[in-house]
């Protein structure tokens, strides 16, 4: 299993980090050829369903389906956390966000992306890479979102 712990410290308040973090289409905006959407209720309730779709052109390669199974924003003297299972065949695993406040008044924020993911048929020798370039990916997909 292949895994990654990014962490940023944004100057946006917790609140400001929480939206931005959540707002899962967002989250495509940096990954190669992926589009992600959440389900009706925008991906902001517990069973709630949050699909990444790599695509070339008209050409489905795979979807990365997670669902959200514990989501609470960022409140006085607790942090944000959502975590995801992801639920496809490709990729499995699972990811951890949290927001917390820093500082004497809380108005800057610490985020927090922890991710575990096995790829389908590919051997586990390969899991550094594949935690090296989620780190890359992803830390682009954290920067983004937060600046």
């Amino acid at each position: 299993m292949a895994r990654f712990v990014l962490t940023r410290v944004s100057p946006l308040p917790p609140d400001v980090c929480w939206e931005r973090l959540t707002d899962w289409p967002r989250h495509g905006d940096r990954v190669p050829f992926t589009r992600v959407s959440a389900g009706p209720r925008g991906g902001r309730r517990v069973g709630d369903t949050i699909v990444a779709r790599t695509a070339v052109g008209p050409f489905r390669l795979f979807d990365d389906p997670m669902e959200i199974v514990e989501i609470a924003g960022p409140a006085p003297g607790r942090d944000g956390v959502c975590r995801l299972e992801k639920r496809g065949r490709p990729v499995r695993g699972g990811a951890e966000l949290r927001v917390r406040a820093v500082g004497a008044r809380g108005g800057r924020s610490e985020v927090t992306w922890a991710e575990e993911v096995v790829i389908a048929g590919l051997p586990g020798v390969l899991d550094p890479a594949v935690a090296r370039a989620g780190q890359l990916v992803f830390g682009r997909v954290l920067d983004r979102l937060l600046g």
